[in-house]
């Protein structure tokens, strides 16, 4: 197979970047997207020019890291897939390919197709921790949990932090990924304590670190590699309208 892959090239944060055009053939169709990067990369040190910066780590989906915009959707053409899951037999022979960073103010480019989503580790920190008693680790049982409200926090729990629910928002919202936080422990007894408080927190934030809001559009969940829904949003929405009221707190 062959294509051309439109790439995008920025130095740094506070140059100017544009798309370089790399011309690939003999591809093999199990060969991933990753995988393609690489092959032009080792191409560039060859010829001792700058390789394509790009974020990656496991390859297994799991990691987060390789958040790349393809052809205008956050991970590519897959459904429920990252974009280290992306092989190149989902594209059509001859076809050019557009590979861009994510964009959105909160995710500030660091080079190429490298951003800057520190945003969401001051999120995760802001929620802060469990209330729990260590030591001796205690029997499953002890505690009782709905399997339905297992499950669901589960789900909430599988999100990544990869940040295409950002990437696919017309307004940038975060909102799916604090979501995802929030449930996943407001939905089991050993995150009752710290509830109010960390929807709170964890919100703002998310406000302060320049995300937009949410307006319902889906787009976060279409692109979600983990397939969370966004009911996770409304259930939010409620806990953080109840903890204001008894914060008295205003939005």
């Amino acid at each position: 197979m062959r294509f051309t892959l439109r790439i995008w090239r920025q130095a740094q944060q506070e140059t100017t970047g544009r798309f370089v055009d790399f011309a690939v053939e003999d591809i093999p169709a199990e060969m991933s997207l990753l995988e393609l990067l690489d092959s032009i990369n080792r191409g560039l040190i060859l010829e001792s020019a700058d390789p394509v910066a790009f974020d990656h780590d496991c390859r297994e989906g799991i990691c987060g890291m390789c958040s790349l915009v393809i052809n205008g959707r956050p991970h590519g053409p897959g459904a429920g897939t990252t974009t280290c899951q992306l092989y190149m037999r989902s594209f059509a022979d001859g076809e050019t390919i557009v590979v861009e960073p994510f964009r959105a103010d909160a995710f500030p480019v660091v080079k190429d197709l490298i951003v800057d989503r520190s945003a969401f580790d001051r999120i995760i920190a802001a929620g802060g921790y469990v209330t729990v008693t260590t030591g001796q680790t205690p029997e499953a049982n002890d505690i009782l949990v709905a399997k339905e409200n297992a499950e669901e926090a589960m789900d909430a729990a599988a999100c990544i932090g990869c940040g295409a629910c950002v990437a696919a928002c017309k307004n940038a919202s975060a909102m799916l990924f604090v979501a995802a936080k929030v449930s996943h422990l407001s939905l089991l007894p050993q995150g009752q304590p710290e509830k109010s408080r960390r929807v709170l927190t964890m919100v703002r934030e998310m406000d302060q670190s320049g995300f937009g809001n949410c307006s319902n559009e889906a787009e976060c969940e279409a692109v979600c590699p983990k397939e969370i829904s966004i009911g996770h949003i409304a259930r939010m929405n409620r806990q953080y309208l109840f903890a204001m009221l008894l914060s008295g707190e205003r939005s």
